[in-house]
């Protein structure tokens, strides 16, 4: 670490990464500051999917030329006055810039699925492909000994006590008894994981956000930029009003650094603060978040004493998904987002204290805990019970509880899983009315039978349908709920990011209340107020802004003050 350089980025999330990767591309030296043990901050634990519009990477799936205009459409109905239109118009000015430096100089590299919808698909201007990227798995022993910087996955997304796994590994995983060529994708997977086990701490084929964290170590490495972790900011130095630099506390000492010509603040949003989580989320207070412990908002406090101020006029404060919770062997506790995996499929049904559902099962998990809330109002629906028969269960699992229908004992016995051999039995067990859900499950099955949900509506539209069971039918996410035992998860509210940060112009540089910028400071990722709105219309709309706007803030940083 020097005594000086011209960026210094404060987190490590995808958006830190990426502004001091681009002020490393652009010739500035770099400091990429993190106060946690571990590199990758929430972007670490996602699936790392980037929402960027018109992309060079677009075309190879079949997407219009003008995509970026059908996208402005799309974000115009759907985000609407819950942000600036000029913030949206400069996302999808800088976003595919972003992308194709990534793409062409760098070693984060992405690919576009034939199938990725956006989320709100009856708004004019959705698409069912080419906005969505991905990040291409990676090799983490091209990394050596700093593969131990990475923040590793939450557990319960791994198999075999690590294995990382995508959506590809996943289709080949469940059909290996089926089919000889899922059968030998799966035993080289397995065999690549032992063999990694052998010499490594952890696997070291990274997919999802690992892989972009991975990547962009990868790349920041070859660039020269300097990182330092387990690195706390302690004050924002500031010169005329100015933010010339950091005063940081490393290994019990505290050490200036200048930053010639601005700091980046990427340090995950408010959402762990001590007492801001309490103000700005929705009541009660979710108790439990699946994003990484880094966020506690300590650099708002000090960009707040400069005269910074978070944006207003957002539809949420933050982006949600249900989770459920369980203890682990070694004593923390899980918390498992259901983002695609159950809630949409055959055989399942949520329904609040009354037995009665509440919402479209099939819905984003953003919308879903937004109607958990608002039922909650006037019906307990925190928590909300999923249930689903044994049937479902076995093809499709619950929460952490994995396909197959084995090694229920665990679960059942810590009680995050609930079983019994009625509904009659589960409501009681539950605490839940028990008509109303011998009513709702009643109905549904009839739902089941015509392929129509009239109550939500669930599968009428594409995102709903891809997460089914395309070989289900008349409707892939409606199935009988009629196979003794029935099981139930409870979910809860989980806040996986924040909507609500720092108001910043079409550069990234940080705003008082009067309209001008704090020079030398700049803000990207959830740190920044989100040009979504707290509105979630599609996947990847908090990484394809991040890196957007860190690619913006490196330009302007570039030709900012020497």
């Amino acid at each position: 670490m020097k005594p000086a350089y011209d960026v210094i980025v404060l987190g490590s999330g995808a958006a830190g990464m990426a502004a001091c990767l681009f002020a490393r591309l652009n010739g500035l030296s770099a400091l990429l500051v993190e106060r946690t043990d571990h590199l990758g901050g929430t972007s670490a634990f996602s699936a790392a999917t980037t929402w960027v519009p018109g992309s060079l990477l677009a075309a190879s799936v079949g997407a219009p030329a003008d995509d970026i205009e059908h996208a402005r459409t799309f974000l115009n109905e759907t985000v609407g006055n819950h942000s600036s239109a000029a913030m949206r118009d400069a996302f999808l000015h800088w976003g595919p810039q972003a992308i194709a430096r990534l793409q062409n100089e760098t070693q984060l590299q992405f690919r576009a699925r034939p199938s990725h919808p956006d989320y709100i698909q009856e708004a004019q201007g959705a698409t069912l492909c080419g906005r969505a990227l991905e990040p291409l798995p990676f090799d983490g022993r091209k990394l050596g000994s700093r593969l131990t910087l990475i923040r590793p996955p939450i557990p319960e997304f791994t198999i075999l006590g690590g294995l990382m796994i995508d959506r590809d590994d996943i289709a080949h995983l469940l059909k290996m008894k089926q089919n000889r060529e899922s059968f030998l994708y799966a035993a080289k997977l397995i065999a690549r994981y032992g063999i990694d086990r052998l010499t490594h701490r952890r696997g070291t084929r990274l997919v999802m956000g690992n892989a972009m964290i991975g990547r962009l170590l990868a790349s920041l490495d070859a660039t020269g930029a300097d990182i330092v972790t387990q690195a706390e900011t302690e004050e924002l130095l500031t010169e005329g009003g100015c933010v010339i630099g950091i005063r940081l506390r490393l290994e019990g000492r505290s050490h200036d650094i200048t930053a010639k010509r601005g700091v980046v603040m990427a340090t995950g949003g408010f959402n762990r603060h001590p007492t801001r989580r309490a103000e700005m989320l929705h009541q009660p207070t979710a108790a439990h978040s699946p994003g990484a412990p880094g966020h506690t908002g300590k650099i708002h406090d000090l960009a707040l004493a400069l005269g910074a101020h978070y944006g207003e006029g957002g539809m949420d404060n933050a982006f949600w998904a249900p989770v459920s919770i369980r203890r682990r062997a070694d004593g923390t506790t899980a918390v498992f987002p259901h983002f695609v995996l159950d809630r949409g499929k055959p055989g399942t049904i949520s329904v609040n204290a009354a037995g009665r559902r509440f919402v479209n099962e099939s819905t984003s998990y953003h919308l879903f805990v937004r109607a958990m809330y608002e039922s909650h109002k006037s019906v307990p629906t925190i928590p909300t019970f999923l249930i689903a028969d044994a049937e479902a269960l076995r093809k499709y699992g619950l929460g952490m509880v994995r396909p197959g229908g084995r090694g229920l004992k665990p679960f059942l016995e810590d009680g995050y899983l609930v079983e019994a051999p009625s509904l009659a039995a589960l409501a009681g067990k539950l605490g839940i009315d028990a008509a109303g859900l011998e009513e709702s499950v009643k109905r549904m099955n009839e739902f089941a039978r015509t392929g129509v949900d009239t109550e939500f509506g669930r599968g009428t539209t594409a995102y709903h349908r891809v997460n089914g069971d395309a070989t289900h039918g008349p409707n892939p996410n409606i199935g009988p709920i009629a196979t003794a035992p029935f099981y139930a998860v409870r979910l809860l509210p989980g806040d996986i990011g924040a909507a609500t940060g720092m108001v910043a112009n079409t550069s990234a540089q940080v705003m008082k209340q009067d309209g001008t910028p704090i020079p030398g400071l700049y803000a990207v990722g959830n740190d920044m107020q989100s040009v979504m709105g707290g509105v979630y219309p599609a996947p990847g709309i908090t990484i394809g802004p991040a890196l957007a706007f860190a690619y913006a803030a490196a330009a302007h940083l570039t030709a900012g003050r020497a």
